[in-house]
């Protein structure tokens, strides 16, 4: 039996895919990782610049930073989705 090029492959780096009704979390689960290491960078960057510790205190920053905006993206993405419905015309 062969495999169409276009399938989608059920294993990515060795772990299994969620099913799709696990997007809701998994969405908000990246978004707040990537957006937070990123805030939590300048932010540090700016407050200690590079020196020998700021791996360490962006690290704490970040985990800070990210225990709290999980959590809020879980609430609140309903919430936006509801507002820019109001704001976006579909086809």
């Amino acid at each position: 039996m062969s495999h169409s090029s276009h399938t989608s492959p059920t294993i990515v780096f060795g772990i299994p895919k969620l099913p799709a009704k696990y997007s809701g979390i998994v969405m908000p689960f990246f978004l707040s990782v990537l957006m937070t290491m990123l805030v939590s960078f300048i932010s540090t960057i700016r407050v200690s610049g590079l020196n020998y510790s700021f791996i360490n205190l962006w690290m704490s920053s970040w985990a800070i930073s990210w225990l709290i905006a999980f959590p809020t993206l879980l609430l609140i993405l309903p919430i936006v989705k509801k507002i820019t419905t109001v704001f976006v015309r579909h086809a």
